[in-house]
């Protein structure tokens, strides 16, 4: 087909033919070098994999779609300035600070990219060795990251669309001190949320429980606002971050023992015994598969109760799992129940003698 029947039929019969040809000639290498590019990442992908690297994986893998998508507005932004060139009009003035606004939106999908792909091998390739996982720690610093990455593409789209940004930090300091007033609470649970992710009192998967609130659950999900937490009905509990600045947290998830403290009494009339009770019943959790010898272990007679001899027992379990230490406790008890029988002696209960003094006739 002549060219010019082709400029016709689409419009362009006012454009010169070398100019549609210089076109084309663009459209069919950005169609080649993106081919090209899309290749040799595949290529490159698969000689990464190999690697015992994390972050030339998440290179590869974040440059994909963006480097496709530069190589394309690249392409059609110089075939456009050409028809500009050839027209003089005005509106072909702004495909440069177009194509720039892209180019600076593509570097920032790239390294938003990057660090998505990141975090999940760095993360995957942890949990395949068996290493503990701090996912609270990744989660904020990858936040972290993408809230950078959004902040300097916003302020280098500023700049190249001439805007001086200088006037805007200025107006966003002065816009800031407003917005800070207003949002002061929002503002607050940021930091505390920044509060958390910097101290790590806990992270995801751990069962706090604050003594000055009525909180108590799994830490579900942190994010700069609130924490959600699931309580052991199942509920869930949204606390603003804020909160945890101002009250004391415990962290049962993260103690080394779990601790058995009960006080047993005997009858009064079992106090020939009482002494190789105690004694027996100290060999016996210093022997205990279950019991943590190198803790506090402490067995002895403690108080004359008002209807028993009261000894008090205080160890640490091994385990810190909440079921399994009800199962050692149990065994632990029984045992010490069958100690108190064998020595002829019982477990004593609340009892009261009453005295009845006989007076004689009068």
């Amino acid at each position: 087909m002549d060219m010019s029947v082709l400029s016709e039929k689409l419009g362009l019969s006012s454009l010169a033919e070398p100019l549609l040809i210089q076109i084309l000639l663009v459209v069919l290498a950005s169609a080649l070098v993106s081919i090209v590019a899309q290749f040799l990442l595949r290529h490159a992908e698969k000689i990464v994999i190999l690697t015992r690297h994390n972050w030339d994986d998440a290179l590869i893998q974040a440059a994909k779609r963006p480097l496709s998508v530069i190589i394309w507005l690249l392409g059609t932004a110089f075939a456009v300035s050409l028809v500009g060139k050839e027209t003089g009009a005005v509106i072909f003035d702004a495909v440069r600070p177009i194509r720039n606004v892209g180019i600076v939106g593509c570097l920032g999908w790239f390294l938003i990219r990057f660090v998505h792909h990141a975090t999940n091998n760095i993360v995957a390739m942890r949990k395949a060795k068996g290493e503990e996982v701090d996912l609270t720690t990744i989660d904020a610093l990858s936040k972290l990251a993408r809230l950078t990455v959004i902040i300097i593409a916003t302020l280098l789209t500023m700049q190249v669309l001439d805007f001086s940004i200088s006037g805007v930090l200025a107006a966003g300091g002065i816009g800031g001190i407003a917005i800070g007033f207003a949002a002061k609470d929002l503002l607050a649970n940021f930091f505390g949320g920044l509060t958390v992710y910097m101290d790590r009192p806990f992270s995801v998967g751990d069962w706090i429980r604050s003594p000055d609130k009525e909180i108590e659950g799994t830490v579900e999900y942190i994010s700069w606002r609130h924490t959600r937490i699931r309580a052991f009905n199942k509920n869930p509990i949204y606390v603003p971050n804020a909160l945890f600045t101002t009250i004391v947290v415990e962290n049962p998830s993260r103690m080394t023992n779990r601790r058995i403290k009960e006080t047993i009494g005997i009858r009064y009339e079992d106090i020939g015994v009482l002494g190789a009770i105690v004694t027996d019943v100290k060999v016996m959790l210093q022997s205990h598969p279950e019991i943590d010898a190198t803790q506090t272990l402490i067995v002895n007679f403690n108080t004359f109760g008002p209807s028993s001899l009261d000894f008090f027992i205080y160890t640490f379990t091994k385990t810190r799992e909440w079921a399994c230490y009800h199962e050692v406790k149990q065994d632990v008890l029984l045992k010490v129940a069958d100690i108190i029988d064998q020595h002829g002696a019982q477990i004593a209960f609340p009892t009261r003698t009453v005295h009845l003094e006989t007076v004689g006739p009068a």
